[in-house]
């Protein structure tokens, strides 16, 4: 592997050097890791300038930086991370020196005497267009249904659209959840979900960073038409042991970390708590579980062979069971989840080059079982997709950068049904897919930037080749960051969804007569500070979708048809405007978020072939989050939000027909308007928590009391018809009710 990895490096530099300047001896160079000074985790995407100036850089997803090209003599430099301490570190730097300054930055105080600072512009500056980065603190800060959770707390974000109160799911930009790349320590994830949908299977315990790429991103990510969602679990800390327990309504949490000679350990299990609850409920519906349960498991092990190398493995595993009756003779058994788990290596060759392999392995499993009458009918679905990613940062001028990289793999996905013990459908898709890419990125001057890159994709099944070419283009001023991007980008799966049972979902990919899908993305925004503590962007974007497949729902039975005979062939747009208004410091802070899109589809035979509005599509967007500290150990915290409704089918009623005058037998019909023509009402809810921060028997402790939809909003989630009534009754089926939720945490 050694051999493979510093060979593969090695073809690569060649190339380079090529073209390589001379660099100049009068310059110098530092380079080194900016991590948390109390648990020694590397901090991905910190930033770092030259202070006084607009020259800088960020950390890479390893928390690795250089700054090269320096003035010698003597310089300040300036490193920065959200929710940390800005760092000033005099240097003195000799003509030629390559100098390793690793960073240690602390974490802000929370203590009331002085400014609490969450955010600083210098974080801001670096972050490219589309490009948002999620904390761990805000997920754990804003009320929550029943359990903090990662999804709920991207949907706050502008541009993220959520589904329903019952949906985790991410509709980003205009587009489904199969659009966006899930990545959990560079590992794929297929269906992250628990509790039906209802939230995220990523537990905030054991997250260190979420870097949510809506749109534009560059050529380093592929294989899918939106966005990437890409996080990372913690290392573990390298300092001393500490844990933490979360007694929750929904679920409760544990989690341990601490350092060993040679490196760390991170572990973390959340596992439901609802069984008390089912249990007393229980007799009151049909509809409530005889059993249900999830659990999940985290954890990371890291090594330090030496200063320049490292490697770890991090895993993940988790699983849903329930068990609900329908009625005496009818009932649903329900099982699935998720396992990853990567081995990473990185290698700091030297000054200019960084180099990362890691290996991936994951799998998506669900097998839901039907009882109905005696008869039984029962699913088997599999992914498994195993893969190998070696990639490479190499800085040979302060000017110019470049990085390359290669993924390759194997996916296989099963699908099996049986009904009443025979078998009615298999299908076993197997693909080898590869991609390679390369950016580069230019900075002639302080103020000028511009990223471009090519992303090659191969699939076998089908022998799909698809190239995709990324350029985003920066101009800096002293408050304001204009920035422009375009891209191409394809996607080889497609998602068969249900929303009620996030459970049942199942892939499917391209194969002959099955071609990828494609797009291009074209994004326009600015990034001001209006004055200190306040921060003001907007971004426009503009997205085309072609050859969108998903299966065909009129097919009756899918079963013995040709696979590219099951599918419809689509195609769409979006287009938007996002803004977001951050107040970053003081005892009062929080955002302000508004998004207006427009997405549609376009299917044959459906709506006479015109464009239609998916049920996702929202014209107006508002998430209004606010954070006040009482006092020392007080802090409220509440979220505002508002939709427009979304798009649904009216029914417009029935027709009844008989076989013949004397029949009894008759057949109905149901006439419906146009598709996703009419709207539900809009959407709007209010959350209000309070959070006391205390000590427990020497450890740190936290109380959460939240309220969800306070004003006690009727939102509708949908309506159901009877048309054996004359006439025709509606019902309204209502999302969440008031909901209070109350936690309690302690970290030893």
């Amino acid at each position: 592997m050694k051999y493979i990895f510093e060979g593969a490096t090695l073809l690569l530099l060649l190339c380079i050097n090529l073209i390589q300047p001379v660099q100049a001896q009068q310059t110098a160079k530092i380079f080194g890791f900016i991590r948390d000074a109390e648990t020694s985790e590397t901090l991905l995407q910190a930033n770092i300038i030259i202070k006084g100036t607009l020259t800088g850089t960020s950390s890479n997803n390893s928390g690795y930086y250089v700054l090269s090209n320096l003035p010698t003599g003597e310089i300040t430099i300036q490193a920065s991370y959200v929710g940390f301490q800005t760092l000033d570190i005099p240097l003195v730097l000799k003509p030629g020196e390559e100098k390793r300054v690793d960073i240690n930055l602390k974490a802000d105080s929370n203590e009331l005497e002085e400014v609490v600072v969450t955010s600083d512009r210098l974080e801001e500056e670096k972050k490219n267009i589309g490009t948002l980065q999620i904390k761990t603190d805000l997920i754990k800060s804003v009320p929550a249904i029943l359990e903090a959770d990662v999804f709920r707390s991207i949907q706050l974000m502008p541009g993220v659209k959520a589904a329903s109160d019952y949906s985790s799911a991410l509709y980003i930009r205009g587009g489904g959840p199969d659009q966006t790349l899930i990545l959990l320590d560079r590992t794929t994830v297929y269906n992250p979900t628990h509790f039906f949908g209802f939230f995220s299977t990523f537990n905030p315990d054991a997250i260190k960073d979420i870097q949510l790429y809506k749109g534009g991103y560059n050529a380093n990510y592929g294989g899918r038409l939106g966005s990437v969602l890409d996080i990372y679990n913690k290392d573990g800390n390298r300092k001393e042991n500490k844990g933490g327990v979360t007694v929750g309504m929904l679920a409760s949490r544990v989690f341990a970390e601490g350092p060993y000679k040679k490196g760390s350990w991170m572990f973390a299990l959340r596992r439901s708590t609802l069984e008390p609850l089912l249990y007393a409920l229980r007799g009151t519906s049909d509809a409530i579980p005889e059993s249900f349960y999830f659990y999940d498991v985290n954890g990371k092990i890291n090594y330090d062979i030496n200063e320049n190398n490292r490697i770890n493995f991090a895993f993940y595993g988790g699983v849903d069971n329930v068990r609900v009756p329908f009625s005496t003779d009818a009932k649903v058994l329900l099982q699935y989840g998720n396992q990853t788990g990567s081995f990473n290596w990185n290698h700091l060759f030297n000054a200019n080059t960084f180099g990362n392999l890691t290996l991936t392995g994951s799998r998506y499993f669900s097998f839901p079982k039907f009882f109905l009458a005696g008869t039984e009918f029962v699913r088997s679905n599999n992914i498994f997709d195993f893969s190998l990613k070696y990639d490479l940062d190499y800085t040979y001028s302060d000017h110019h950068s470049i990085r390359w990289g290669l993924w390759g793999g194997n996916m296989v996905l099963k699908l099996k049904d049986k009904f009443d013990n025979q078998e009615t459908f298999n299908s076993r898709l197997h693909t080898g897919y590869a991609s390679t890419y390369i950016t580069h990125t230019w900075r002639p001057d302080d103020s000028w930037k511009f990223d471009s890159g090519l992303r090659l994709n191969y699939h076998t099944n089908g022998n799909f080749y698809r190239l995709d070419p990324r350029l985003a283009i920066e101009r800096t001023y002293e408050r304001v960051r204009l920035q422009a991007s375009v891209g191409g980008y394809s996607q080889f799966l497609t998602l068969i969804s249900n929303e009620a049972f996030s459970g049942f979902d199942t892939w499917l990919i391209t194969a002959n007569g099955v071609s990828p899908a494609y797009g291009w993305q074209y994004g326009l925004g600015a990034k001001t500070r209006i004055f200190e503590g306040f921060n003001f962007d907007i971004e426009g974007y503009y997205r085309t979708m072609e050859n969108l497949f998903e299966l065909d729902p009129t097919l009756p039975d899918p079963a013995g048809k040709n696979y590219d005979e099951i599918f419809r062939f689509g195609r769409g747009f979006a287009y938007g405007v996002e803004l977001l208004l951050e107040k970053t410091t003081g005892k009062f802070n929080g955002f302000l978020g508004y998004t207006w899109g427009i997405t549609r589809r376009k299917f044959p035979n459906v709506n006479n072939n015109q464009y239609y509005s998916p049920k996702y599509d929202r014209t107006h967007d508002v998430n209004l989050v606010l954070n006040y500290q009482l006092s020392k150990r007080w802090k409220i915290t509440s979220v505002f939000n508002y939709a427009t409704g979304q798009a649904y089918t009216l029914p417009i009623g029935r027709t009844q027909t008989y076989l013949n005058p004397f029949s009894t037998v008759q057949s109905n019909y149901f006439d419906i308007g146009t598709v996703n023509g009419a709207r539900l009402p809009s959407y709007t809810r209010m959350d209000i928590g309070f959070t006391r921060t205390g000590t427990f028997f020497g450890g740190k402790s936290e109380l959460q009391l939240q309220i969800i939809n306070i004003l006690n909003n009727k939102n509708i989630w949908f309506y159901l018809y009877d048309f054996d009534s004359n006439p025709v009754k509606r019902t309204e089926v209502p999302l969440l009710p008031i909901l209070p939720t109350i936690s309690y945490s302690v970290n030893f």
